[in-house]
């Protein structure tokens, strides 16, 4: 017998390394994305949520203190006694960083992100 050959070092070849690189990146392109899009619209539905709360709590606001329909108001030093504070003892902030507005009795909160795709508005 022939026990003169070389022995196989152990280890991963050049191809194999680039077939599972290739791989891992093809991977990376598909979920990426679709990571980014369900960020978005989760955002988005929460933003949609603080939104609604806030309209409720004008709503509450002006039923109790006899607004109507466009008064002034005072926001948000008028609302906190109507809504649920976070941790921080302020008005829920929109998860994707925008500022709410609610300038009248009667009209919609609204976000500085109402231009994203999706929208931050209430319906």
């Amino acid at each position: 017998m022939n026990n003169n050959l070389p022995k196989r070092q152990a280890g991963f070849t050049l191809v194999e390394i680039m077939i599972v690189t290739a791989i891992i990146a093809l991977l990376a392109v598909i979920a990426i994305p679709n990571f980014v899009r369900a960020r978005a619209a989760s955002q988005a539905s929460s933003c949609m949520s603080n939104l609604r709360q806030l309209d409720s709590a004008v709503s509450q606001f002006a039923l109790e203190q006899h607004k109507t329909t466009g008064d002034a108001i005072n926001f948000p030093n008028d609302l906190t006694p109507y809504i649920k504070m976070n941790s921080g003892g302020s008005l829920p902030a929109c998860p994707a960083g925008g500022t709410y507005d609610c300038p009248a009795v009667g009209t919609n909160a609204t976000c500085t992100f109402s231009t994203l795709t999706p929208p931050h508005v209430i319906w």
